[in-house]
């Protein structure tokens, strides 16, 4: 279980002294409003808060606030399978990761690389160690690189083409991440794709029962959106199909949305020209840091 309140010692801030504890939903207008001045860093905790609220399971973890004792907010973190942060002072990202250390269940800990450096110097102080880290580029894109076109075959996926779509995912995270959701929580992993394909977010070309293409709107919020899970199979690429296919995406999804955003690897330089070629600009460095996990396969 986490702290349910925690307090900075007075020696640590000589100014008013803040503290941390669990946010309720009563308290979600106002903490969308905190972290949407920095949308495009925020927009994976502002879409849970969105579609969730602040208390929910499929947050898969609790949503923590930092605050002075004049009750202004000065961080905002989700802790638990994903732990994120946003903070506009250092002593907030301090003790954020103090609550943090207790929990047991975090499988990563994501953000940009300053704020995680930051937060992962004081969350290690209790011997926590890293499995696996990755640096990644976040790219943003704000306007269509080219003219729509229609011919692609893009679509929402449906329910009937989950088992096209969930190993491919699997695939994706295991690529990144050295862990294979469907090994280490079938039940769960099929139930998010499933969610996400019934929310419409799971978009796709498939030709005669053959996936082509296929991306995940992983988050939502009225300014920004989020993609991951980009996948066109080998011999798909290279030929423009796959800069169609985005470019007609990102058109769809930019009548909902000011930006579309994502993250990739910093050594995959041929995603990263893709994503340059469809339009995409660098914005910032990310650092993601995987956790060893008890219940991980051993073999």
């Amino acid at each position: 279980m986490l702290a349910s309140t925690t307090q900075i010692p007075h020696e640590r801030t000589p100014q008013a002294p803040v503290y941390v504890k669990p946010l309720a939903n009563n308290e979600q207008s106002e903490v969308l409003q905190f972290l949407s001045q920095r949308a495009i860093h925020t927009v994976s905790m502002m879409s849970l808060i969105q579609d969730n609220g602040l208390v929910h399971p499929l947050n898969r973890g609790m949503f923590y606030g930092c605050r002075d004792t004049h009750g202004q907010l000065e961080g905002v973190a989700l802790v638990g399978h994903a732990t994120l942060m946003e903070t506009v002072s250092d002593r907030a990202l301090a003790l954020l990761a103090d609550v943090a250390q207790q929990c047991t269940s975090t499988h990563m800990i994501m953000g940009e690389k300053e704020r995680v450096a930051d937060f992962w110097s004081h969350y290690a102080s209790a011997g926590r160690h890293q499995r696996l880290a990755c640096r990644e580029w976040l790219f943003e894109l704000n306007w269509p690189n080219a003219p729509l076109s229609l011919a692609t075959g893009l679509r929402p996926a449906t329910a009937h083409e989950l088992e096209l779509v969930m190993p491919i995912q699997a695939e994706l995270a295991f690529a990144e991440s050295g862990v294979n959701p469907l090994h280490v929580d079938p039940n769960g992993f099929r139930a998010r794709c499933l969610r996400r394909i019934e929310q419409e977010r799971t978009w796709v070309v498939v030709e005669d029962d053959r996936l082509l293409f296929k991306a995940d709107v992983i988050s939502k919020a009225s300014s920004v959106t989020y993609l991951e899970g980009i996948w066109t199979p080998e011999d798909n690429r290279g030929n423009g199909n796959a800069v169609s296919f985005m470019n007609e995406l990102t058109h769809r999804l930019l009548d909902d949305t000011k930006s579309i955003c994502l993250l990739v690897n910093e050594t995959n330089q041929r995603a990263q020209s893709f994503y340059r070629k469809c339009g995409f600009r660098f914005r910032a460095t990310y650092e993601t840091i995987f956790l060893p996990r008890k219940d991980f396969p051993r073999n």
